[in-house]
């Protein structure tokens, strides 16, 4: 008997296929028979972009594959990381422009201060002489400063200035690296009085 309602029941459902297969068939002898399908495996992972630099793990601004778990949990509780959505990587694109644009502004700027720089001539730097070519004291970066800005209304930063040791008179060169990429070359002229 059981065998009889089982395959009874089955071809039912295979005369039924082409209905809804959620929904459920009632048969004539009021019993309800539902087809079952299988769903998708849910996702283990999400699409992300940092908010900010997450050690171990990326970038500001970086698109990553993380698990669900530490997203939910960890990135997102935290305030480090968004999910992944078309107005998201929209900004992102446009923040990334504006950035690469402001980076080659710099370099041009600095470009442009290094020729005015290499132009100049050289700075005339006096000290109190000692004997023969001896001067007291020492040149230091700060004086090279100071007189650039004198000179050229410039405001320059000292930790950018490299220079030799300067104790005597004669010609020195000193280089003021403006940008990673940018150094200029700065003589200058020691004299004592």
């Amino acid at each position: 008997m059981a065998s009889t309602a089982l395959s009874w029941s089955s071809s039912y459902w295979l005369q039924n296929f082409g209905r809804k297969l959620n929904e459920p068939s009632i048969v004539s002898d009021k019993r309800m028979v539902s087809a079952v399908v299988a769903q998708k495996k849910a996702k283990k992972t999400r699409k992300i972009i940092l908010k900010e630099d997450v050690t171990e793990l990326g970038k500001k601004g970086q698109l990553l594959d993380v698990k669900a778990g530490y997203f939910r949990n960890y990135l997102f509780p935290m305030g480090k990381a968004n999910i992944v959505t078309p107005l998201l990587l929209k900004e992102m694109r446009m923040e990334e422009e504006r950035i690469d644009a402001e980076k080659i502004r710099v370099k041009e700027e600095a470009q442009q201060l290094a020729r005015i720089f290499e132009t100049v001539g050289a700075f005339k730097v006096k000290r109190k002489g000692g004997k023969g070519k001896q001067i007291f004291g020492s040149v230091t970066a700060q004086d090279l400063v100071d007189i650039i800005k004198a000179q050229l209304n410039r405001d320059v930063d000292k930790r950018i200035v490299s220079m030799p040791e300067i104790r005597e008179t004669g010609e020195y060169i000193a280089e003021l690296k403006l940008h990673p990429e940018v150094t200029a070359r700065v003589r200058m002229n020691i004299y004592a009085n």
